[in-house]
């Protein structure tokens, strides 16, 4: 039996999140507070498996409360955030401090809705009980005490380079890259993975980079501007006209597709809500197999941290057309769910920690 407390100074959320868990026999609701320090106190007393956190409480906010789950009794915790700008930004500094995941507090009246977040709320639960918190994030202070030491800080950092101007190239003894398009899948978990990856990258790298990451359309923005400030390289939300510009990574709009274009002499980005019928906007699938369309052996495939197998079909036409995959390996992943659906498939060229991503990504330009 999975044993949860939920967190959150709604009453009305209170009981819609347990009455929701509370449908799977495998889920047990142990307790209910109404702000972090009733929380913290219930968590200690029941030492639950799952906590969903709210944000925004009296008394103790949410993200002093995970600070001090994190240090005192770290477990999975999702927290529940409202979808707009000022909710993303507490979000995404929560993934810093340690939540694997959130699950949108916005709960509609129409029936559809409510069944849709009632499956994704059981099916993240159940996969965040079992697993373990990962081996790279600081019990602390997340993913950001694990930045290089030698990362410059953002008032140390080289001048912004706008994407769209052009990079110079990485000295390196093999020359140019083979390959100059990096596309990255990732979902449950992506935040920090993501962030780990591209802090470690230089400001003169060789390729672009495009990340479809399963997110809020009200999320992407704040994430991409967040990446911005911590990173070498540019980080910027895709817009319509923006074109693949090495040293520059950009990230999928939240509820649309992102799709490569070759042009004569380039290649662009186009956004699109088609197809439709996608599972997921972005689709890593849309992205990775527009990628193979575009520009084949050029590119290098990356499935990081995600619950389901987005990507796997996209890989798989990226392959047959010369291209590689690296994988993030399971003792990293929050969720093994996208990487392994590629290592089971036979479709992925290494298997790599999230520590060293960058650098497998950095050599496999060049195979």
């Amino acid at each position: 039996m999975i044993k949860v407390v939920v967190v959150d100074d709604s009453a009305f959320m209170r009981k819609a999140i347990s009455t929701m868990l509370a449908k799977d026999p495998e889920i047990d609701v142990v307790a209910t507070a109404r702000d972090g320090e009733e929380g913290l106190e219930l968590i200690r007393k029941h030492d639950p498996d799952v906590v969903t956190l709210d944000i925004e409480m009296p008394r103790m906010d949410g993200l002093t409360a995970l600070r001090h789950i994190m240090m005192e009794m770290p477990r999975p915790v999702l927290m529940v955030s409202s979808l707009t700008n000022e909710g993303a930004e507490a979000t995404l500094k929560a993934l810093d401090l340690g939540a694997v995941d959130f699950i949108p507090k916005q709960l509609s009246k129409v029936s559809l809705d409510i069944i849709k977040i009632e499956a994704n709320l059981i099916s993240k639960v159940k996969i965040v009980a079992s697993r373990r918190l990962m081996h790279s994030r600081s019990r602390a202070g997340g993913i950001a005490a694990t930045r290089p030491a030698a990362a410059p800080s953002p008032a140390g950092r080289p001048e912004p380079r706008p994407c769209g101007r052009p990079a110079s190239p990485v000295a390196t003894a093999g020359g140019a890259p083979k390959r100059d398009v990096v596309v990255i899948g990732v979902s449950t978990g992506g935040p920090p993975a993501v962030q780990k990856v591209l802090s470690a990258l230089p400001a003169n790298f060789p390729a672009s980079i495009v990340i479809a990451q399963h997110m809020p359309a009200a999320f992407t923005g704040p994430f991409a501007k967040r990446l911005d400030g911590l990173c070498q390289i540019s980080v910027k939300e895709a817009e319509p006209g923006d074109r693949l510009k090495s040293g520059c990574a950009f990230i999928a709009p939240g509820g649309k597709h992102l799709l490569l274009k070759q042009m004569v002499s380039r290649v662009d980005l186009e956004i699109s809500t088609e197809p439709a019928s996608a599972l997921y906007k972005p689709s890593a699938n849309v992205l990775i197999g527009s990628a193979a369309e575009a520009v084949g052996r050029r590119a290098l495939g990356v499935i990081l941290t995600g619950m389901g197998n987005d990507g796997m079909e996209g890989v798989r036409a990226l392959k047959q057309k010369g291209g590689r995959a690296l994988a993030q390996s399971d003792a990293t992943c929050v969720v093994y769910g996208m990487p392994k659906a590629i290592v089971d498939a036979g479709l992925s060229d290494e298997i790599v920690d999230i520590d060293d991503m960058a650098q497998a990504i950095m050599n496999n330009l060049y195979v």
